[in-house]
């Protein structure tokens, strides 16, 4: 019985490795309390405690991702620290995969999806070299970017289609275009045109005058501003291009005819002398009902209100006391309301662009055509009446008022018996052979069977204008135009 007992004390003071035996109250003693700890600290003591084993010996391996607790059992997760651990562990090669796909975000696994491309990308262009001569050989980066080059020159080649398209289509409108003006330059209308042997026959006349004649300054005269004359003249002669009608706006008019402008022009004659307005103010309005109808079509009913508000607005421009908008509704006879004038003053002014200023009457070119005759007063009235003749013939349409001006001044030369001497050429800039057209057609308008029941007839009948349209309409039933060449 001693020896049995002596075995059985040597037994139990022998340390047992049963992986699954209870562990004896003195070593539950000796292990420290965790119940102050947390999880997260728990699990670190227990795995410093695994790592050294009882005894210091070497634990049992375990599976991989479990961890034995101080109880000795099994902890599985882990995954956490083990993903640290492989953060710091440097990155295996490409040729193997990490399955680390189950952790990653919806986000960056949508990312990793190849790009789609887009439906038309904008090519962008090869910045330009820096260097003013080429390179001998291509660079590397020249021969990366080929392909991009290649795409480029794909979408500058179909450009180019395209823009050699444009110019051929703007070259067959060209050719249309100068067909069309060939055309205009060919109109039976255009009385102006001249044989090219008597144009530069003209043109000579005109330089060699311009060379030789002297031109006697009134300094004393200050009305005439010697000084500024060449100036002003040549700047109005610039002005008088771009304030020209179309001389056939006749042609796209659907209910109007030059008969009916005709009508409306001597009605205007009859305002213009009733209200006492100035001679500039009539020749602005029917300049403004002329480029008015060259680019809109107005209907018979509305003629008159056109005319009318054309005069109102040159004599709020010319007119030191212009007539108020109910005068001008008395005029029409209360055919049109004090609001249908103010409203086409707006549409007339808004068409034309306000461009009322660069009109410049043919009466400043007379003005200073009189100086070559000392400002006869017989001569200047007679082509005051010619001169108002030509606002009823839309054959003039194609004159300039400085041309206008010169037919007027040679004609009553004609009729009073003077010539066309170097000194009207001077200050005319026209030879007598370019206005020899135009004269004959005011002596075939003064000859016409109902010329005497106008009105710009009667206005110069009058002993206030020396009876001027009454000795020209005898002066042209007598005399020839064939007689003057």
């Amino acid at each position: 019985m001693a020896s049995r007992a002596a075995n059985t004390r040597r037994a139990a003071s022998r340390p047992r490795n049963d992986e699954n035996a209870a562990p004896s109250q003195a070593t539950m003693r000796s292990k420290t309390s965790m119940s102050h700890l947390g999880p997260a600290q728990k699990v670190a003591v227990a795995s410093s405690s695994v790592v050294l084993g009882a005894g210091g010996k070497k634990p049992v391996a375990v599976k991989a991702g479990a961890k034995r607790t101080a109880l000795g059992g099994v902890v599985t997760n882990v995954v956490r620290e083990e993903m640290n651990d492989d953060a710091k562990k440097p990155l295996k090669p490409a040729g193997k995969s990490i399955n680390a796909e189950a952790r990653q975000p919806l986000a960056s696994r949508q990312n990793n999806a190849q790009p789609t491309r887009p439906i038309a990308a904008i090519p962008h262009r090869a910045k330009s070299s820096t260097s003013v001569f080429p390179a001998l050989e291509p660079s590397s980066t020249a021969m990366e970017s080929e392909g991009d080059l290649i795409s480029e020159m794909d979408v500058d080649s179909r450009r180019a289609e395209a823009q050699m398209t444009m110019l051929t289509v703007d070259e067959d409108s060209l050719e249309d275009e100068s067909e069309e003006e060939e055309m205009e330059d060919e109109d039976d209308e255009d009385w102006l045109r001249m044989p090219e042997e008597e144009m530069i026959r003209a043109q000579d006349q005109l330089e060699m005058i311009r060379a030789t004649f002297k031109d006697d300054v009134e300094l004393f005269d200050t009305t005439m501003v010697a000084e500024y004359a060449d100036e002003i003249f040549a700047h109005m002669e610039e002005l008088e291009e771009s304030v020209m009608p179309n001389p056939r706006y006749m042609d796209f008019q659907t209910e109007i005819e030059w008969t009916m402008r005709t009508t409306l022009i001597d009605w205007l004659l009859q305002v213009h002398l009733r209200y006492h307005m100035l001679p500039e103010t009539l020749w602005i309005a029917v300049n403004l009902v002329d480029r008015f109808l060259s680019v809109r079509v107005v209907s018979l009913v509305k003629l008159q209100l056109v005319g009318v508000t054309a005069m109102f607005i040159a004599a709020k421009y010319e007119e030191i006391l212009a007539p108020s908008v109910e005068e001008f509704v008395y005029m029409t006879e209360n055919g049109y309301t004090k609001d249908e004038i103010l409203k086409g003053e707006r549409i007339i002014l808004q068409t034309l662009d306000f461009t009322v200023s660069s009109y410049c009457s043919p009466y400043s070119w007379v003005r200073r055509i009189s100086k070559a005759d000392d400002y006869d007063v017989q001569t200047r009235t007679l082509s005051k009446f010619l001169m108002e003749v030509t606002l009823l013939d839309h054959r003039f349409l194609r004159c300039k008022p400085s041309m206008i001006a010169a037919v007027g001044m040679y004609l009553a030369r004609k009729m009073l018996g003077g010539d066309w001497n170097e000194a009207f050429i001077f200050y005319s800039n026209f030879t007598e052979a370019q206005l020899i057209p135009g004269a004959s057609l005011l002596c075939e308008r003064l000859v016409e069977p109902d010329f005497e029941s106008v009105y710009v007839y009667k206005k110069y009948s009058s002993k206030k204008f020396l009876r001027a349209s009454t000795f020209a309409r005898d002066w042209a039933q007598t005399n020839n135009v064939s007689t003057w060449y």
